[in-house]
């Protein structure tokens, strides 16, 4: 019966809770350090896009005419932004040449991102449900003594799975997969969808290519301490094993 439980309840819970936990804890700190924008601004060429599309705007002007430092400072105030419910997100704008400052958004990219924050909300609750669950599985599992499944069988399922789901995104198609992404999860009367020349937001991302940059740097940090806290929790419980309580 134990053995049942360990493997149908326990370690697949504990696993999830820990996996939603880390994926949380990636996100969290690279959201410190504006995911790297600097980084990719570089070699994504985003500075020479944006020379490129801004004085193509249809509804914005003169954003040609700012720096690569004010791109990241903008960038840095929009993740602030849906990292605190969207907070400020409306006000966020960029200098004129004569000195004023007009709004870098309009409404339905201010609505767009706010949709996001609202998602990055859900995405930090669920981490943290993910987080209680992990530690309170672990403590019991250290508790009575228990061992996880051996570090490679954890890696090779992980890995497989991971195998798995990227061979499906390469055969559907990873813009494809991308569109029906937001269709989920986003409302339908909300637009989220714009061309470089009506989004200026757009154009500063240089979207969707900014994302999949930000898809990789996620994934390596994301693995980095995945894989560091598994090893952790098998050495933990195997030490644990070997010298019972007196």
């Amino acid at each position: 019966m134990m053995t049942l439980f360990k493997r149908f309840l326990l370690w697949p819970l504990l696993l999830t809770g820990h996996f939603l936990a880390i994926s949380l804890l990636s996100w969290h700190l690279l959201a410190q350090i504006n995911f790297a924008y600097p980084l990719g601004y570089q070699l994504l060429d985003i500075d020479q896009h944006i020379q490129l599309y801004a004085p193509e705007n249809r509804y914005k002007s003169d954003f040609a005419q700012t720096t690569p430092v004010e791109h990241q400072q903008i960038f840095e105030q929009i993740t602030q932004a849906v990292q605190h419910q969207g907070q400020g997100l409306a006000e966020i704008s960029y200098r004129l040449p004569d000195g004023s400052y007009t709004r870098l958004r309009r409404e339905p990219e201010v609505v767009h991102l706010q949709d996001v924050a609202n998602l990055i909300d859900v995405v930090y609750w669920t981490g943290l449900l993910g987080a209680l669950f992990w530690l309170l599985l672990f403590a019991y599992a250290f508790q009575k003594k228990l061992t996880l499944p051996a570090l490679k069988k954890i890696l090779s399922g992980f890995l497989s799975v991971l195998i798995i789901l990227t061979l499906i995104v390469l055969l559907i198609g990873p813009t494809k997969v991308f569109y029906w992404l937001h269709e989920q999860v986003f409302p339908d009367e909300h637009e989220w969808f714009f061309f470089y020349q009506d989004s200026l937001m757009t154009t500063l991302m240089k979207a969707p290519d900014l994302f999949g940059f930000i898809s990789v740097i996620l994934a390596v940090v994301f693995m980095l301490l995945w894989t560091l806290t598994l090893w952790g929790m098998v050495k933990s419980l195997k030490l644990k094993g070997n010298n019972p309580e007196k």
